[in-house]
Parts: C-alpha cells; sequence; structure tokens
C-alpha cells in the first residue's frame, strides 16, 4: 500500500505483493468484532460431558463430590474460552454424546451417557485411534480439557507426588534451590556456602508502571504494539535512541509474587487463550506466552544463536545479505551480554536433564550444556510460569524496565485492532491505531498515533493485525513454522522429578542436519509438570490413569523438528476470517515427518542408554517399547492431525522477511511491503524454521529493526 488512504478489498493485488486475502475473506472495517454470548451448556450436553469425563478420569469420580468439583471447573474452563472455539467444543461434546457416535465406533446406537463403562472407554478409544479425522479432533478436544483440568487440581497433583509449589516449601529434591559454592558471575546459577543460607534470595522487583490512561487519543514517536522478545526489545533500543515511545501490550502486567507457582491458574493466566490455542484441527496445540514481557516470562530460558547455514540460506533465498554469520556475531554477543546468558555448569543439572548427556555419551553423539539467561536462579523448575524470584533475566527484569527509564510509556491490556495510514507523504506517514482498552473485545475503543508503528504482537497476532489493516507483502499470514515438537516419556527406576531444577540446560544436536539443505531434529528436555504431562501421556482412562502414577519415575525428551524441508512450500498459515475469529492451519509435511521419526527413534536410544526400562511415545495408538529391540514400533506411524501429540512454543514465520514482496510480508530491513513506516520486530519475521530455540534470534532481529527505524528518523 502506499501511505495514502488504503484501497477497498478488491483492489487488492497479491500479484503486486498488497495481501492475499479475498473480499470475502476480510471482515469490514472497524474494531475486531466482541466478544459474542453463548448459551451455557444445556442440560444434556452437562450430562454427556459427566459422563465422558468419568470415562476419562474416573478415579476422579470415586468421590462424588470430588467429581462435581471436577465438572464445575471443566465447564469454566470452556466458558473462558474465545466464543469459536468454546463453540466448538459444546459442539464436541454434544457429537460424542449422541447415538451416532456410539454407531462410528461400531456399538450399539445408544447415546454416550447409556452405554456401559467398558464400552464407554472403547468408544472413546476408537474415535481417538479413527483413520477419519474429524473423529480425532472432536476426540481430542473433550479429552484434552478434561485431563488439563483435572491434573491441576491440588487432589490430582498430590495423588501423582507432585511436590507443588516451590516458595511454600524450598528445595525438595537435590537438584532445587542453591548450589554449594562461591558465588560467580560466570554462572547463572545461585552459590551458597551453607545448604540452605540462601535457597530464596529476595525477589528482584521489576521496576514496570503501567501508563495512566487520560486521554482518548495519545501521540508519540513510535508505536511498539507487544512487549515479549521482539517489542521489549525494539522499545527499549528506541527509547534509548530518543525516541517517544508508546508500547501498547494487550495482556496484563505480572510479575513477583504473581507468579503463583501454581500450574492451573498459571496455565491460565500466562498462556495465549488459557493455553488451549492450537490448530483449527487441534492437531498441534501452541504454548505461547501473553502479557507485558509476552513469552520471554514463560520463557525456559535458553539462549541460542542460528546457526551459521540458517543465515546462509536468508542470504542467498530471501536477500538478507548483512545478516550472515560474521554480520550478526556483534549482536549476538550484545545480548547475550544484555541478559546475562551463562553456561549452566555441570552440577547444576538435573535427572532429567542428564538423560542427554549421559545418553549422548554413551553413544557417541554430538550433546552439549545450553547457556540460560539468568542471574542466581534457584532451580525452582516453574520458568513456564513466570519466574517469582525475578533471577530470569526475561523482559521484565531487563529490556522493558531500560525503555520505561529512557522514557517509554507501556499501556497493558491494550489490543490492537487496526492500524491506519492517516496522512501521505514523506518516508514515515502518520498512522493511526485502534485498540480497545481494558479487556480484548470488552474494553473501550481509543486510539493513538504516530509516524512509525512496530507490530511485536507474534506470529499469529501480528499476522491477523496486518490482516485487519489491510497491509503485508503476498507471504502475510503464509509460511507458518512451529518447530512442531512431540516427546516421549521414559520410566525410570530411579527418581527423575521431572517438575524440578531448571527446565531445559542441555540438547543434542546430532541430527539437526539430516538433509543437504540443513533441516532435521534436535532433542531438548523440557520441564513436567502434572497438567502438560497428562495432556502429553497417550491412553484413556484406566491406562492414562496408570503413566501418570509414575509421575515422580517420569524422564521426559522432547523431539523439535526444523520444518520447512519442502523449502518454499507453505504448509501453515493463520488467517482471519470473515466473522473476526482466527483460523490457523498447519499439516506436516513428508521430508519433516520423515525427520520426526528419525527424531522419535533417536530420543528413544537416548532414553534406553540413559537407563529407561521403557519408552512411551505420544501417538494416539499406544507404542510402548521395552528396549531397544522395539525401535522399530516408531517407524511408519501415521502423524496425521492427532494421531501423534504435537505443540509448539515457536511459533514463527507468517510476516517473513525477504526481497521477494509475492512471497514476503516485509522487505528485507522489516519494513511491511506497500506501508511505509510500518515495521515488524517478532518471531514472524523469521525467513525459515532455525532448528535452534528462537528467542535470542528474535532479538537480534528486534534490534536490527530498532537501529534501521533510529537511523532514518530522529525526533524534532
Amino acid at each position: 500500500m502506499t501511505g495514502a488512504k488504503p484501497r477497498p478489498a478488491r483492489e487488492l493485488d497479491v500479484r503486486r505483493g498488497e495481501g492475499y486475502l479475498s473480499p470475502v475473506d476480510l471482515p469490514p472495517p472497524g474494531p475486531a468484532s466482541p466478544a459474542t454470548s453463548l448459551p451455557p451448556l444445556s442440560p444434556r450436553r452437562r450430562e454427556a460431558l459427566a459422563a465422558i469425563a468419568r470415562a476419562v478420569v474416573p478415579h476422579a469420580f470415586v468421590d462424588p463430590a470430588r467429581g462435581e468439583r471436577l465438572l464445575t471447573l471443566i465447564v469454566a474452563r470452556l466458558d473462558g474460552l474465545l466464543p469459536h472455539r468454546r463453540r466448538d467444543l459444546h459442539t464436541a461434546i454434544g457429537i460424542l454424546g449422541s447415538r451416532l457416535a456410539a454407531l462410528v465406533a461400531g456399538l450399539p446406537p445408544k447415546p454416550f451417557v447409556r452405554l456401559s463403562p467398558a464400552q464407554q472407554e472403547l468408544l472413546l478409544t476408537r474415535w481417538a485411534e479413527s483413520r477419519v479425522s474429524l473423529a480425532r479432533t472432536v476426540l481430542q478436544a473433550v479429552r484434552k480439557t478434561i485431563v488439563l483440568t483435572e491434573y491441576t487440581t491440588p487432589e490430582a497433583q498430590h495423588e501423582v507426588g507432585y511436590h507443588g509449589p516451590y516458595h511454600t516449601r524450598g528445595p525438595a529434591v537435590p537438584w532445587e534451590g542453591a548450589l554449594r559454592g562461591a558465588p560467580s558471575d560466570a554462572e547463572p546459577v545461585l552459590r551458597a556456602p551453607l545448604p540452605d543460607a540462601a535457597h530464596r534470595p529476595p525477589p528482584r522487583a521489576a521496576a514496570l508502571a503501567p501508563l495512566a490512561l487520560d486521554a482518548e487519543t495519545l501521540r508519540a514517536d513510535v508505536i511498539v504494539i507487544g512487549s515479549g522478545a521482539g517489542g521489549g526489545v525494539a522499545a527499549a533500543r528506541l527509547a534509548e535512541a530518543g525516541m517517544d515511545v508508546l508500547i501498547l501490550e494487550a495482556g496484563a502486567l505480572r510479575s513477583g509474587s504473581a507468579f503463583t507457582e501454581q500450574e492451573g491458574a498459571m496455565f491460565d493466566a500466562l498462556y495465549a487463550e488459557g493455553g488451549q490455542r492450537s490448530t483449527d484441527d487441534l492437531g498441534v496445540s501452541f504454548v505461547q506466552g501473553v502479557g507485558v514481557g509476552g513469552g520471554t516470562v514463560v520463557n525456559w530460558m535458553v539462549m541460542l544463536r542460528t546457526p551459521d547455514w540458517v543465515l546462509d540460506e536468508w542470504a542467498t533465498r530471501h536477500g538478507t545479505e548483512g545478516m550472515r554469520a560474521s554480520d550478526l556475531a556483534p549482536y549476538f554477543d550484545r545480548i547475550e551480554d544484555e541478559v546475562h546468558a551463562r553456561l549452566v555448569p555441570d552440577d547444576a543439572h538435573s535427572p532429567n536433564n542428564r538423560i542427554i548427556l549421559d545418553g549422548a555419551r554413551a553413544l557417541g553423539w554430538s550433546a552439549r550444556a545450553a547457556a540460560i539467561n539468568a542471574i542466581d536462579c534457584v532451580r525452582t523448575g516453574f520458568c513456564g510460569y513466570g519466574c517469582r524470584t525475578g533471577a530470569k533475566q526475561d523482559g521484565l527484569q531487563t529490556f522493558l524496565p531500560r525503555a520505561q527509564a529512557a522514557g517509554a510509556r507501556l499501556l497493558p491490556n491494550a489490543h490492537a485492532v487496526r492500524i491506519e495510514v492517516i496522512e501521505r507523504g514523506g518516508s514515515f506517514p502518520r498512522k493511526r491505531v485502534t485498540f480497545t482498552h481494558g479487556g480484548q473485545g470488552r474494553g473501550r475503543t481509543r486510539t493513538a498515533e504516530a509516524p512509525v508503528v512496530v507490530v511485536a504482537g507474534g506470529a499469529v497476532e501480528t499476522a491477523v493485525l496486518l490482516q485487519r489493516s489491510r497491509m503485508g507483502g503476498g507471504g502475510t499470514g503464509r509460511f507458518l513454522r512451529l518447530h512442531p515438537t512431540t516427546g516421549l516419556f521414559g520410566l525410570y527406576d530411579r527418581e527423575m522429578v521431572g517438575s524440578s531444577g531448571i527446565p531445559l540446560t542441555t540438547l543434542c544436536d546430532e541430527f539437526l542436519r539430516q538433509d543437504r539443505a540443513g533441516y532435521g531434529t534436535w532433542i531438548e528436555c523440557p520441564p513436567l509438570h502434572p497438567g502438560l504431562a497428562a495432556v502429553g501421556a497417550p491412553g484413556i482412562g484406566s491406562q492414562h490413569r496408570d503413566v501418570l502414577r509414575r509421575f515422580p519415575n517420569i524422564g521426559t525428551l522432547i523431539v523439535l523438528t526444523r520444518d520447512g524441508a519442502q523449502q518454499d512450500h507453505s504448509d501453515g498459515e493463520v488467517r482471519l476470517r470473515r466473522n473476526g475469529s482466527t483460523s490457523i492451519r498447519y499439516r506436516l509435511n513428508p521430508a519433516d515427518a520423515r525427520h520426526m521419526e528419525q527424531g522419535l527413534v533417536a530420543a528413544a536410544r537416548l532414553h534406553f542408554a540413559a537407563g529407561a526400562r521403557e519408552v512411551l511415545s505420544g501417538h494416539k495408538r499406544r507404542v510402548s517399547l521395552r528396549s531397544p529391540a522395539d525401535l522399530a514400533a516408531l517407524r511408519g506411524r501415521p502423524t496425521r492431525a492427532n494421531d501423534i501429540a504435537l505443540f509448539s512454543a515457536h511459533v514463527n514465520g507468517t510476516c517473513r522477511l525477504g526481497s521477494d514482496r509475492r512471497s514476503a510480508g516485509t522487505d528485507p530491513h522489516g519494513e511491511v511491503y506497500g506501508a511505509p513506516g510500518v515495521f515488524v520486530a517478532d518471531g514472524s519475521l523469521l525467513p525459515t524454521a532455525l532448528g535452534v530455540n528462537p528467542q535470542e534470534t528474535i532479538m537480534v532481529l528486534a534490534t536490527i529493526v530498532a537501529e534501521r527505524i533510529a537511523s532514518r528518523r530522529r525526533p524534532g
């Protein structure tokens, strides 16, 4: 687009890189559609939900009062979903509760509530393993909600041996709390001369104050939309360059004691859509942070540089000259210094992370310890639910306080709806950002104006905002990259307690380059709290319960795939629906599926090399391995939606930078095609998947974008 008033949707031309949405896909002009009021769950569907829940988690209904409490919590979780997702779940419950569901499963055509317990479990199992994608989607939608809700209750967590919040108890296992020894700035962990001298350091206050909104229209030099790894860094750089910066953040401001270490409450508060965001078919679950600080608040702290060959691919295929390894090395050095990225010492690894180091050593594979962004980390294991002590050097502790110290204003609970160009002429014509303040779809509509707008809402929100604003090149919303991830449980005879200790301190990169183009998989160790463990564990009813009962002895590895091996083929997209809701579609292409399968086999070998006596995969049709001789059982398994549990914490692409406006969202400098003065500074910029965790790369790209803005425009 030009700096003039945006043209009607029907004039957009994808061949000129001005958008790819057809007129029917675009919502009408104006603010986003408000949350639609839906009727509550009907009595018949509530009865069906109760019966389904009883079949999925039968132990919770032995005590009728407990079962009723669980049902109330499940309904409350449903009521908290976005309208279109709530509607879908109501429909899914109705389908599973119907006679048709039984008939499809080869059972007598009776409503679910009238089937015997054995028949009910059989129905759910057959729907979970169905060859029909819609059947698997329906089942997983309901099952995920039930098990996540149950295993974030105090009763269920106590029963599986979970230790609960660290701040109420202190260290419970040797890999929690401070380490013995003299303090060292070269390490990210806390050391203390005595065992209990300082395992609870005083919280580091996040010196952030939200803006007191007293005007209908705010004005600034730069409006930054989003405050995560991209937005927070960009805001700090621009404010420190002397520009008047306004930060609009859709989520709330939380820090310190607000991070309660209660898995259920923090999952709802700190993750997109209460942790329920997923692709339309539920094939991939997203774990994206929301709120002030964005993903940096829930990130597992690992800091990794973009591999050299990935940067070479960007330059060769996407025109990003000036971003090769030698060019970016000073930027990586700078970021690592600012967030205190330090290598985790050998005596700080949890048993879960030692699976990688010990297993790889036995197999002769490449594996290494990683650097994390922390100061005086006390290894609580709750990094994914916000750092209560402030040891994690996230946006709350680093870039956002710096931005405010340089004069930036921060407005939480401000959901950006649309960007409009309101003046002609100049390299940075004035823009107006319409936003709702006080809650998405429920707040008061206000506006902010600035010559420069930096969009950093993440690969989902950034794509949707640009589409709603009718901005961006032909790649806007396309080329979604997820690093699709799946896990393997290893059952050990020794205590593992994967919920404790620093979550991610090691990785195995032996298979990162499985083809000539540099695509493949790598293996990491995630934190394992009961709610997420329950979602990933295979089975229904007693079979599922048997896995969770062994929670303290479960070690977990995750296989992450560098997706996009078929190069410029778009395997995923984020699109704005006509009703204002968001559609997220993704499929695993055959090349990436092959790499994932090889990664699963490798992860199973690591488990066995480290002493596991049984390995369970995330396939919906249970795969149990007793020895390396069983590895063939992992080969040839289907990887369609909901055939295997997939999730993603790395949601990237959708507005990739590049020299071809037909297939990119921004130019190689991060400026949105056809919208001078509108920039992107988040993970949606990534031209390809990285093959490493993206936080550090996003911070580097945000720095480059901010420096280019500052060099082109100075205040006054």
